[in-house]
């Protein structure tokens, strides 16, 4: 079956009674899950979704997204998940962009949803826990669909321009999933665990999609707390758990009453989204017993590219070989492979990597080149084919394993009356990796309160998006042309009593 959903069907009828999701106490079984969602796409289908149709999903790490996105594919729709903390401008732009037909929100995170909806006169459906869906026949099964057509849509930046969205295709995930499952040996008796946002590819890619493939019990965590990671850990004896540097370094600084004797389940945790610095690895193994094995992937190819696979040497500052059916190349400029060892731009190519981008051919042709994707990052290979990443795409920071676009942050902050000029750059966090910071050059006269300023941004901007540092200066460094020189930004050096 041609469906991101069919997993769940296929389970439910094999092992109806098999745990699927677990969040604290309250445990889903496959045959549970399998009907929640035929009821909730039977309700999507009552008010009008047919095949093709977007529909956008808010929603936290919690069993109701599973059914919402489950639901949604059963019927066919193409899937957009967004952050809980997306603001209406940025949902608006979305729902414009996409034409979505209907909104999903958590019945914690309706505000914004709301809005949007009211202003644009399209239905929102609240999900309340339980996500039952009342009224509605459910649907016998998850419509079959070719495996080039459009399953999920996920908005990303990039490094320039508005958001554009990532089409990903049933193809897509199901290979992925699949890919996954084999890599990472899964099997039905594994306990997959994550407090990894569901809306994020790499929550949803290899966490939910994989989970499910593999028949595995899924265990949810929301929000992301280092004791309550733990606790979950423990008390669910997870074999599997997935989660971004910061994570693993919070887990570690709150582990003084766990060690290895509690998590003797525990046989594989799984990194992503930033670089793990060598040091966090080798204290968690020794102090949980358990190796953490990091990956490479982006949203447009589907999360997974290369992994530190179980059947290879683990090599701490890699990322990993390529995925089965993918393969790496790095290139100069010109696009010509560079030496073995040499730094160029890395090109992927295989199942993972997207359709394309929505409605935007230009930034596709750009991106896509005879089914190579070009990622933008500075990466090497080795000899024995290991891949290591030695910076990232121009300017992006990743804080706390969110992908902050520096463009997009600065083109709010430029709607403020008293900015004349604005660099945002990350500055190194212990906690985050990286925070987002912003040089300001004020308009002549003006008093800008950062706090106050942040509170503006939030308006507009996520939270995680919003400037947590501010510096002012009289004129940002500029070259020939007048574009903005942020790599002559020194951060240590300037005026500090603006913070």
């Amino acid at each position: 079956m041609s469906n991101a959903a069919g997993s769940v069907w296929e389970h439910a009828a094999a092992t109806p009674e098999a745990a699927a999701l677990r969040a604290g106490e309250d445990v889903w079984s496959y045959a549970r899950l399998r009907d929640v969602s035929a009821a909730f796409g039977g309700e999507l289908r009552a008010r009008g979704v047919r095949v093709g149709d977007r529909v956008l999903l808010v929603a936290p790490t919690v069993p109701e997204f599973v059914v919402a996105y489950l639901g949604a594919h059963v019927v066919g729709a193409v899937v957009i998940t967004m952050n809980t903390m997306a603001t209406a401008p940025e949902i608006d732009y979305v729902v414009e962009d996409s034409g979505a037909v209907l909104l999903v929100a958590w019945h914690r995170a309706t505000q914004a949803a709301q809005r949007v909806a009211d202003d644009r006169g399209l239905p929102l459906r609240i999900v309340e826990p339980g996500a039952v869906a009342g009224g509605s026949e459910g649907i016998d099964s998850p419509v079959d669909r070719d495996r080039d057509e459009t399953a999920v849509l996920l908005y990303t930046s990039g490094t320039t321009g508005r958001p554009k969205g990532v089409e990903l295709t049933v193809a897509n995930l199901l290979d992925t999933a699949h890919i996954l499952v084999d890599e990472l040996r899964l099997t039905a008796e594994d306990r997959f665990g994550t407090g990894l946002p569901l809306f994020h590819v790499f929550g949803q890619a290899v966490c939910l999609n994989a989970g499910l493939a593999a028949g595995c019990s899924i265990s949810l965590l929301s929000p992301f707390e280092p004791v309550a990671m733990l606790e979950m850990i423990r008390r669910d004896r997870l074999s599997c758990v997935a989660g971004v540097p910061t994570m693993w370094n919070a887990m570690l600084h709150a582990a003084d009453d766990f060690g290895p004797d509690g998590f003797a389940s525990l046989r594989l945790a799984l990194s992503g989204g930033a670089s793990l610095p060598g040091a966090v690895i080798r204290a968690f193994s020794e102090r949980f017993g358990c190796s953490i094995l990091e990956g490479y992937g982006l949203t447009e190819s589907t999360a997974a590219s290369t992994f530190n696979c179980l059947a290879m040497e683990q090599r701490v500052g890699s990322v990993g070989v390529p995925l089965a059916g993918t393969t790496v190349e790095i290139r100069d400029p010109l696009g010509s492979v560079v030496p073995i060892g040499q730094v160029g731009e890395v090109w992927l190519r295989g199942p993972g990597v997207m359709k394309g981008y929505w409605k935007r051919p230009d930034a596709t042709a750009t991106d896509l080149v005879d089914g190579w994707l070009k990622t933008g990052d500075p990466g090497r290979l080795d000899e024995d084919g290991y891949l290591a990443i030695v910076d990232r795409a121009k300017d992006m920071i990743i804080r706390g394993g969110y992908n902050v676009y520096p463009r997009e942050v600065e083109e709010v902050l430029y709607q403020h009356p008293d900015i004349v000029e604005v660099a945002v750059i990350g500055v190194p966090d212990e906690k985050y990796g990286e925070e987002v910071a912003a040089v300001i050059a004020a308009r002549p006269g003006a008093a800008i309160d950062p706090a106050e300023l942040r509170v503006w941004a939030k308006e507009q901007l996520s939270a995680y998006k919003v400037p947590h540092l501010v510096r002012f200066v009289d004129a940002l460094p500029k070259g020939a042309t007048g574009k903005i020189l942020k790599r002559e930004l020194d951060w240590d050096a300037l005026d500090t009593a603006t913070s």
